[in-house]
């Protein structure tokens, strides 16, 4: 049920947020947005009663976690969007399975076995066929895919870091901290190229930066580090594989983006992606009914 709420409104986000970036400064936009996340964020601790201290000692690894997890990716992500369709961007960002499998192996040695490797491939050929009909005009934006794609490149290395991470407070204790400082981040780097474009916000972009606040930051960013951390890096790196396709159909639905007959194989390949790591294992299975 978590998934399949992270992936709608992961997914529908990708509309929105062109749409928020269209009308407002992408960094400002954003920084508006995570601010009015953290009281929500605030509320899930303070009603779950986590403890909000992490000790110095900790904040080298926490600051490392945040680097990549969280400020690259909504750097990067949101100064490419205005540059892209949101399917295209949607579909480059969500390459970010594909790199995670890379530096497993790179970095840990983690080999991909059986259904493991069927996901990957499926993953990679999906995306490939969401590219279709993209290339050529892409091609006219690459400072946006290059951004996208150094978004999914850092989000997969943080993905495997997360998973792999030794401190011992809990994930939403270290979902603020990184949030918080993310947040401070941006609007310095708002503060420092977009003031001279701050002014009344459009009602278009309140909508967006509402759906943000309440659902991206309120809720989904903490769900999916939640997910990564509990999960193997490739079940919860290829878990998402549905979003990219829904970022593409809404995108198509609400901003007029052309859908294609490889969307529709596309989506088709994302399943096999998903169920290669989240179907039970016969052994476990069987162990289950026994």
């Amino acid at each position: 049920m978590l998934l399949a709420l992270l992936t709608l409104v992961w997914g529908l986000n990708w509309p929105v947020m062109k749409l928020g970036v269209s009308t407002y400064p992408p960094l400002s936009f954003r920084a508006l947005s995570m601010w009015l996340g953290l009281p929500v964020l605030w509320a899930a601790l303070r009603w779950q009663r986590l403890p909000l201290a992490v000790p110095r000692a900790h904040w080298p690894a926490l600051a490392r976690l945040t680097l990549t997890n969280m400020l690259v990716w909504h750097v990067a992500m949101i100064l490419a969007l205005p540059t892209l369709s949101s399917g295209r961007a949607a579909i480059l960002g969500y390459t970010m399975p594909v790199f995670a499998a890379l530096w497993g192996l790179a970095l840990y040695g983690e080999r991909l076995r059986g259904r493991q490797a069927w996901g990957v491939a499926a993953a990679g050929l999906g995306v490939t066929l969401l590219l279709w009909h993209e290339l050529g005009r892409m091609a006219g934006s690459p400072a946006g895919v290059g951004g996208m794609l150094l978004a999914a490149v850092v989000w997969a290395l943080g993905t495997q870091q997360l998973r792999r991470t030794t401190l011992p407070e809990p994930t939403l204790t270290l979902v603020w901290w990184m949030s918080v400082a993310t947040t401070l981040a941006m609007s310095a780097l708002a503060w420092a190229l977009e003031r001279g474009r701050w002014g009344p916000v459009p009602p278009a972009a309140v909508g967006a930066i509402v759906y943000n606040a309440v659902l991206i930051f309120g809720f989904a960013q903490p769900a999916w580090l939640l997910l990564a951390r509990a999960l193997p890096p490739m079940a919860s790196s290829l878990s998402v594989m549905m979003i990219p396709v829904l970022g593409v159909v809404s995108g198509a639905l609400w901003l007029g983006e052309r859908l294609h007959w490889q969307d529709a194989a596309a989506l088709l390949l994302m399943g096999v992606a998903i169920g290669s790591v989240l179907w039970p294992a016969r052994a476990a299975a069987a162990q289950r009914g026994a």
